[in-house]
């Protein structure tokens, strides 16, 4: 079964199937650095996440997507900080040209397992 999170025309807040939740999260601001807007980007994952019945501790995988390599020592301080030791996922961390809105810093991509 598929169960999609408030699905929109363009795309659901998470998906899940087969005990697997999918979500993307991108920031709230445009013009925050890459610190604030990691910060966003992962209380709206933990959020989505707790909707679809899952937890960061429970992460499989994540690809964080950032438009200036640069960032990578700033993105991590933060993602470090939230994530619980033992708790890491498989992950990529790749440099786009761009992302949807033109101030946009970071997105991430994960799936985690969901609970029972």
């Amino acid at each position: 079964m598929i169960d999609r999170l408030n699905p929109g025309r363009r795309y659901s807040d998470a998906v899940t199937h087969n005990g697997v939740v999918y979500a993307v999260e991108v920031p709230v601001s445009e013009t925050a650095d890459i610190r604030n807007q990691t910060r966003e980007v992962l209380a709206a994952l933990d959020a989505t996440l707790a909707l679809a019945n899952s937890s960061k501790e429970r992460l499989l995988m994540a690809t964080l997507y950032l438009t200036d390599m640069a960032d990578y020592e700033g993105m991590n301080a933060e993602w470090e900080s939230w994530l619980p030791i033992g708790a890491a996922p498989s992950r990529a961390c790749v440099q786009v040209c761009a992302l949807a809105h033109p101030g946009w810093r970071i997105e991430i991509a994960a799936t985690a397992a969901v609970l029972g």
